[in-house]
């Protein structure tokens, strides 16, 4: 899709990082937008910003766990903007937990979020982008669903899930020769919100709220870096995005590596966890 102005995009979870930088640069390519989160205040603050463009922009909240309201959302957007050519499933959350401690209830909310969400998202609005003649599906994965990390197994399970969902869904597309296209996203570190906002299940020399916090500063990419590289995706109609330094060499590793990278990691985690067991109460 090289030219996105007066296209019509849908973006879930655009109250903040990804979701708010893609949405102001789509704004100023002239793409008209309809934005959601459950964050209300964060999302009409990103609607203010993006109207200043000069694009028809429509925001609610939303939770992309229910499916009635995804889909009743996707109507809305083609009642409110007459068609729909772009859907970013990019609304997500984190869970830190070993999976012995991780409760059933904390498992749901994640995968109802990072992968039922995607494939709401993404099955309410494909026949109406079909119906546009024109169009392209966004998901966002992550470098977690490349390779395994302990204490991140909800995680991992919801964005490998998003991986191979979206993978297959674009091979369909080709073989029926759809005007519609599908990219995966791979983001490495992004400075966002998504680990101050975890829920974390502690565990001694695992897992601790802190450590889950922290892990942040080491995230090496701006929202507003992965937002251009996902419109510059769409624009190439590219299969997969890795986002990030960090994402390239993970990536590297785990193709070089695909069962070794899991010993590093290991001796990682047990250096930290004795390091931690070590400490006080």
């Amino acid at each position: 899709m090289k030219n996105l102005k007066d296209k019509v995009a849908a973006i879930t979870g655009a109250g903040s990082g990804i979701g708010r930088a893609t949405a102001v640069l789509l704004a100023r390519e002239g793409c008209h937008l309809a934005l959601v989160d459950l964050n209300e205040k964060g999302v009409n603050d990103t609607a203010e910003t993006c109207r200043q463009y000069g694009v028809k922009v429509t925001v609610q909240k939303l939770d992309v766990a229910s499916r009635e309201a995804v889909y009743a959302w996707s109507e809305k957007v083609v009642a409110d903007h007459g068609l729909v050519n772009i859907i970013i499933n990019n609304a997500g959350v984190a869970l830190g937990a070993t999976v012995e401690d991780m409760s059933y209830e904390d498992f749901e909310w994640l995968m109802n979020i990072n992968f039922w969400g995607v494939v709401y998202g993404t099955k309410a609005f494909l026949p109406h982008i079909k119906t546009a003649g024109e169009g392209h599906i966004v998901n966002i994965s992550s470098v977690f669903g490349l390779i395994a990390v302990p204490t991140q197994s909800a995680y991992n399970a919801a964005k490998f899930a998003v991986k191979g969902f979206t993978e297959a869904l674009r091979e369909e597309l080709e073989v029926e020769g759809s005007p519609v296209s599908v990219t995966c996203v791979h983001p490495g570190g992004i400075k966002t919100n998504i680990a101050r906002n975890a829920r974390v299940t502690e565990t001694k020399g695992m897992v601790d709220t802190k450590s889950t916090r922290d892990f942040e500063k080491a995230f090496m990419t701006t929202p507003e870096e992965a937002a251009r590289v996902i419109v510059k995706a769409i624009r190439s109609n590219s299969r997969r995005l890795l986002i990030g330094k960090d994402a390239v060499a993970i990536d590297l590793i785990q193709r070089l590596l695909p069962t070794a990278y899991q010993k590093l990691l290991i001796a990682g985690a047990r250096s930290r966890r004795s390091k931690l067991m070590k400490q006080p109460a």
